[in-house]
């Protein structure tokens, strides 16, 4: 095995993807004000679903369980890119490497399940709006939810365990920000080929199985609201699923891009642009879009901000 000629002393070199130059300076505070706004938006999003129970509905505990996985996701990238950024140091222990595949593989599977669950929850709202009491009862949205995070830990570790089951005898350099364990692959003196097609039929299981349900869900509401008579309920049933389609839009399309294809293939330059924009932009983008174009969440945080202003007088 692999793991006995392998210990957890060993380091490995973060390439990264800022150097010091003017311009990389300016883009490395950039992702770190844009790290800022994802982490204070999807942990005002998470408080402001737990004590707004007006919000304490199936759809809002669906979009606190993304916001959480959104700032764990973010947390587990970018931190340790600002530290090595700041302190010119680039090495990562192997402990910390196998931590940082767990969470991010784990977050972005769970996160591949749970935007189905949110797509079959506004499949039953709009078009089987009597039933959904019964359909979306705590207990089954809830059991839905932690499948998702269950589901997604699993493949966490079967990329940790797979991964760290080859030797790392060459180079130690990875041409990335973060332990990403495609681009880890490359390094291996093994040959990872049956380990790439087994990788390819879970990704295929991972991302096309939740898109299916995804489409059929929402080809199901589109003909409903088609349907609809009320201008009002043609309007929030169109902004709530905007609003979904436009975040399973960015996720999916950045993760088909990024697994869906042979470690042949690979572009450093190009893996380390698409994986800033699903684990940095993505967690910033999804709070304001649920946020920005949904009166009940405005409502409630100019109401918790109401409550905050009058406890200062």
């Amino acid at each position: 095995m692999a793991w006995e000629n392998q210990t957890f002393n060993s380091d490995f070199i973060l390439l990264g993807i800022f150097n010091h130059s003017p311009t990389h300076t300016f883009l490395f505070f950039l992702v770190l004000a844009i790290f800022s706004v994802a982490f204070m938006g999807n942990s005002a999003m998470v408080l402001l679903i737990y004590l707004d129970t007006q919000l304490h509905t199936p759809m809002y505990f669906l979009l606190s369980q993304l916001s959480l996985m959104d700032f764990m996701l973010i947390c587990t990238t970018v931190p340790k890119m600002a530290f090595n950024y700041l302190s010119g140091s680039k090495f990562i222990s192997m402990a910390g490497c196998a931590t940082q595949i767990f969470f991010y593989t784990s977050l972005l599977g769970s996160e591949c399940f749970l935007l189905a669950v949110m797509a079959y929850d506004r499949y039953i709202a709009i078009c089987h709006p009597l039933r959904y009491t019964n359909f979306m009862r705590p207990q089954i949205c809830g059991l839905m939810a932690a499948f998702s995070w269950i589901l997604g830990s699993t493949d966490g570790i079967i990329n940790v365990v797979a991964t760290f089951s080859f030797s790392y005898c060459g180079s130690r350099e990875i041409a990335h920000f973060f332990c990403e364990f495609p681009s880890l692959l490359i390094l291996s003196c093994n040959d990872t080929s049956i380990f790439e097609k087994v990788l390819f039929i879970c990704c295929i299981v991972m991302l096309v199985f939740p898109v299916a349900i995804i489409i059929a869900s929402y080809a199901r509401v589109i003909l409903a609201v088609i349907h609809m008579g009320s201008g009002e309920g043609h309007r929030k049933a169109f902004t709530t699923c905007s609003s979904h389609l436009t975040v399973v839009g960015m996720y999916y399309g950045a993760g088909l891009f990024m697994y869906i294809r042979p470690t042949s293939d690979r572009s450093p330059i190009k893996d380390k642009m698409v994986s800033v924009f699903y684990t940095i932009l993505t967690p910033m983008l999804n709070p304001l879009i649920y946020s920005l174009r949904n009166k009940e969440v405005t409502r409630a945080f100019k109401k918790m901000l109401g409550k905050g202003k009058s406890g200062e007088r």
